[in-house]
């Protein structure tokens, strides 16, 4: 990267940090996607209740709200916890909910709405007739779910996981506003110093767009893994 008035290495830096963001964040939003799915199906009244209601409330809330919430709430709760610890047991610590923390975890429990609805969708138009047969064959549930259901699942469930994570992608960006020292923040702050912004901003831009068509591609190669013995797209 150019050196850019000294902020070259800084913003490649920043650079690594919105790629782990991405990355971690769209580990936990899979595995929560997971969970939502199953208390979705599941047929519990109280499962499908909380899923239901977790649902509701990421799409009724705005992102930024729920970040700043959790990055300033939940560092007040950690802070009633460890006290409460310590005036029951005498262990003094502390838990500091850094602003990498609070970003990966907002954006991967927003996004785990969205991937609940995506693999729901995905278990539910899972040919039933086939699971029944591998029933039938003796397999394992498990064998069964790692043969037949979770393949067919993905290759349903592929084209919703690969717009969720270009939209998560793009909202890493909110996490300049809590002070992690992403790209975005990096290119705000030397903007502001150079009264250049175009001179960081187009970089910023093409490093996502960047991140966001070898995601493309690497997509497009797992969709037609899957899509083999199905005719394809």
């Amino acid at each position: 990267m150019l050196d850019l008035h000294g902020y070259g290495p800084r913003l490649l830096e920043g650079a690594g940090v919105t790629l782990q963001l991405a990355v971690l964040s769209l580990a936990l939003a899979v595995l929560l996607g997971l969970l939502t799915a199953s208390a979705r199906m599941s047929r519990n009244w109280l499962l499908q209740r909380i899923a239901i209601l977790y649902t509701t409330v990421i799409r009724g809330v705005p992102d930024l709200v729920l970040m700043m919430l959790l990055f300033f709430g939940g560092q007040m709760a950690l802070n009633v916890v460890t006290d409460a610890v310590y005036d029951r047991f005498g262990v003094d610590w502390y838990v500091n909910l850094n602003a990498f923390a609070a970003g990966a975890l907002t954006i991967g429990f927003i996004f785990g709405a969205y991937m609940g609805e995506t693999f729901r969708g995905a278990f539910m138009a899972v040919d039933h007739g086939q699971i029944e047969a591998g029933k039938a064959y003796g397999m394992s549930p498990w064998l069964v779910f790692r043969r037949i259901r979770f393949p067919q699942m993905m290759r349903h469930a592929l084209p919703g996981i690969s717009n969720n994570w270009m939209v998560l992608l793009k909202t890493t960006a909110l996490v300049s506003v809590i002070g992690l020292t992403d790209m975005v923040r990096v290119a705000a702050e030397a903007s502001r110093a150079t009264h250049e912004p175009f001179t960081f901003l187009i970089p910023v831009a093409a490093v996502y767009l960047l991140i966001a068509s070898v995601s493309e591609w690497l997509f497009a190669r797992l969709q037609k893994r899957y899509d083999v013995g199905f005719g394809g797209h």
